[in-house]
């Protein structure tokens, strides 16, 4: 692709920061249940349950839409495509105003939710403009357009206080469209798009898209992407409402403190992508799963007294985390998904560089999945056992089962490819093991 179409500098910074900035845009409208859904609740009436749907619901069509988008944008340019997206999500905004139902409103937060589609849009598009030692970097600066979900917790309480939460579904609509136009009056199709058409070749089929799909590799990427991505997705949305009720904050507060935790959540990514870069995918991910198991579990636990019969009496505990530690233990929390977040995507183009659209479409669709399903958890985890952390018990058993399958299966892959190292015990063992081979492939050369 790129030995023919001279790519310049100036256009990869052109692509990158133009599908960064329109991304942004369309997550701040994708999250924008988790603040107008408050006041939806409130009017309507509506169990935890039936929040937790609604606010979920633009996640699925986000989700679902992901994999044909990717795959569009493989074939018609990432250009077109995610302006047709910004377009159909601003129409769909828009009409939120109209709902005055819960069934109308969940069939308006369904078609808003095409603006998640936007992510595999982009990662088809920015992969496409850099070389493969690069993209993790380019990738993880596209990925932090994840903080429109902070711009939505920052702006949009202000916006609804002072007007109304139809005010916001009006604004936000009038800016995803603008957006979309200037999207597409400044950007430029991507070189694989030029290439085709210069040479008269057809896009790859929709069949040998899929083709990876078989791989559990393709999979297992998936379920790292289900807690990243899904678990901020899901956090981002639950979170305000999380505040206000288990620590008795205003909805702007409760915005503030939550955009503590969407902010580096999405911002750090571009540090994940760099470290991806330079340390590998593997380390950073394992960082992410250790450190968010670790503030997962901590922040599970809930407030909780306690009466121990002590020698010369009962002894009260009281164990809580208060707010300032919360914010703290989020924060990190956050970081490290995105790290994590950025990590995941810099193995796709590296295993799958012809099937960048389909393979990262699904991990997303799966991740974005992810963010529909934890969020009507919660509800329904709410209702079931009426403790708030039972949001952070149910991210804890994700985040550990992820980190089981991939140490296993680095573990298998590593046995695979260093046989003697499998009947071996102790470290010394592992190391002379490991010289063996060194010495055994240099006697080959």
């Amino acid at each position: 692709m790129q030995d023919t179409i001279i790519v310049t500098t100036a256009q990869q910074q052109r692509a990158m920061w133009l599908s960064t900035f329109a991304f942004t845009v369309c997550f701040a409208v994708w999250t924008i249940f988790s603040i107008i859904g408050i006041q939806i609740k409130k009017d309507l009436g509506l169990s935890e349950t039936a929040f937790g749907l609604l606010i979920a619901t633009p996640i699925l069509t986000g989700s679902l839409t992901r994999l044909f988008l990717g795959i569009w944008a493989d074939q018609f340019g990432g250009r077109l495509v995610l302006t047709l997206v910004m377009l159909c999500a601003a129409v769909a905004t828009w009409m939120l105003t109209w709902a005055h139902s819960y069934p109308q409103f969940m069939l308006g937060a369904l078609f808003v939710g095409i603006a998640g589609g936007s992510f595999s849009v982009g990662v088809a598009y920015v992969s496409k403009w850099f070389p493969a030692n690069r993209q993790g970097t380019a990738l993880g600066i596209f990925g932090a357009g994840n903080v429109g979900a902070a711009v939505t917790k920052l702006l949009a309480p202000m916006v609804m206080v002072a007007a109304g939460w139809m005010m916001v579904a009006k604004v936000w609509a009038i800016a995803i469209a603008v957006v979309a136009i200037l999207f597409y009056l400044f950007s430029q199709d991507d070189p694989s798009l030029a290439e085709r058409r210069k040479t008269g070749a057809k896009p790859m089929s929709f069949h040998e898209q899929m083709a990876p799909l078989r791989n559990i590799q393709v999979w297992r990427f998936a379920l790292y992407y289900f807690f990243v991505f899904g678990g901020f997705v899901a956090l981002a949305l639950w979170l305000p409402h999380f505040l206000t009720g288990a620590y008795g904050l205003d909805i702007r507060t409760a915005g503030l403190f939550a955009a503590a935790y969407s902010i580096p959540a999405s911002l750090f990514r571009i540090v994940g992508g760099w470290l991806s870069d330079k340390v590998g995918a593997r380390t950073v991910m394992y960082w992410t799963f250790g450190v968010s198991a670790l503030c997962t579990f901590v922040l599970s636990y809930p407030d909780t007294h306690y009466i121990v019969k002590g020698i010369h009496g009962d002894i009260h505990l009281h164990l809580a985390i208060g707010l300032i530690p919360f914010t703290v233990l989020v924060f990190v929390l956050g970081f490290f998904m995105s790290l994590g977040k950025a990590a995941v995507y810099k193995h796709i183009p590296v295993y799958y560089p012809n099937h960048v659209g389909s393979v990262g479409g699904v991990v997303g669709m799966i991740g974005g999945l992810g963010g529909f399903i934890m969020p009507i958890a919660f509800g329904v985890m709410n209702d079931l056992t009426g403790v708030w952390t039972s949001c952070f018990m149910l991210l804890f058993l994700v985040v550990a089962a992820a980190l089981a399958w991939m140490h296993f299966a680095i573990r298998r892959m590593e046995r695979a490819n260093f046989p003697q190292i499998g009947n071996v015990t102790d470290l010394p063992e592992i190391i002379n093991a490991a010289k063996v081979d060194q010495a055994l492939a240099g006697a080959g050369r």
